[in-house]
């Protein structure tokens, strides 16, 4: 029974930074899965960084195009006939992989597209606006937001690689966690995998914070006199600093299972002089008598045999003696 509550004491113990992990890892499923399906509703509303186009506002001269009848028509015209002419939607939504694009209906967003997904994905307007065959590229964006779109390319491969690592450490992780089990060098193991899971993860949740924030700034000042501004996405942030909550807390929690929770009862019993395991036996005297336990011989003239301890010594320190041994089965 004693072994039995070890071991349950043990899965307890356990228990709780398994749980952590796992919950860390479905956090990470959600950010990989943001934007990969433009009929998921809840997916597509997973974004890091959201630029509205709305309202763009460019003019055809801008774009340095060729003067004809049919160009001439589009000076000076509404704002959709430009958006015609560069084929941009209404907004576009950057995720880990991809990005979605898509148009207001009624009031509501409408995803229509969303690009394949790719390794390092960055979202470079230049291409996905069609502008890399106009001349004046430079007139419309800014040395700012091209060093600023040179920066988030970088930035963003660092972050792609931090969260496929962090993936995969915890992943490892909760494989390793079942070892943690069985002994408290398996939990050891583990807490360091964590360390490491933990690491990668909150380098990329602090990369993907910082990089799109900065962005963000770059963005809205650059092409604030074109209408466009850009956003964050809230809900994005709340799932992968959730993701960097629960691998923290699991870490702590492996730590403390590694020097506690050993799945062993230290309990020590006591019992008489029958030879049962634990049990104390009186020590022959120098007679050869073995008294029974505690029944010492009085009597008149009768001294207790001190086995060559002096009696003067007695009580000093480092010098007390004991008629007792313990019993071996």
């Amino acid at each position: 029974n004693t072994v039995i509550m070890g071991k349950a004491g043990r899965f307890a113990c356990i228990f709780t930074p398994m749980a952590l992990t796992i919950a860390s890892l479905v956090c990470l499923i959600i950010v990989g899965l943001g934007g990969t399906n433009k009929n998921n509703a809840t997916l597509n509303n997973l974004y890091f960084f959201r630029a509205n186009t709305t309202n763009i506002n460019v003019k055809p001269g801008d774009l340095n195009i060729p003067s004809n009848p049919l160009t001439d028509a589009f000076i000076n015209q509404t704002t959709d006939v430009v958006k015609d002419v560069l084929d941009v939607k209404d907004f576009y939504r950057v995720s880990l992989w991809n990005y979605c694009a898509g148009d207001f209906d009624n009031g509501t967003d409408a995803v229509t597209y969303c690009s394949p997904r790719r390794n390092e994905f960055w979202f470079n307007p230049i291409d996905v606006w069609g502008l890399n065959n106009y001349s004046n590229i430079d007139q419309l964006f800014s040395q700012q937001l091209r060093d600023g779109l040179n920066a988030y390319r970088v930035a963003a491969k660092w972050m792609f690689i931090a969260y496929v690592v962090a993936v995969i450490a915890t992943i490892v992780e909760i494989f390793v966690g079942i070892f943690a089990l069985f002994s408290r060098i398996g939990s050891l193991v583990t807490t360091i995998v964590s360390v490491i899971s933990s690491f990668f993860l909150l380098a990329f949740a602090l990369t993907a914070t910082i990089l799109y924030s900065v962005l963000l700034g770059t963005f809205n000042e650059a092409l604030q006199k074109y209408n466009v501004r850009g956003s964050l996405g809230r809900q994005m942030y709340v799932v992968v600093w959730l993701a960097v909550a629960f691998s923290l807390g699991a870490g702590l929690f492996w730590l403390f299972s590694s020097c506690c929770c050993s799945g062993r009862s230290n309990k020590i019993k006591y019992g008489d002089a029958s030879g049962r395991k634990g049990a104390y036996e009186r020590v022959d005297d120098n007679y050869g008598h073995r008294e029974g336990p505690l029944n010492f011989k009085t009597g008149p003239g009768f001294q207790a045999p001190h086995h060559g301890v002096p009696l003067n010594n007695v009580g000093q320190k480092n010098t007390a003696y004991e008629p007792y041994r313990r019993a071996d089965v």
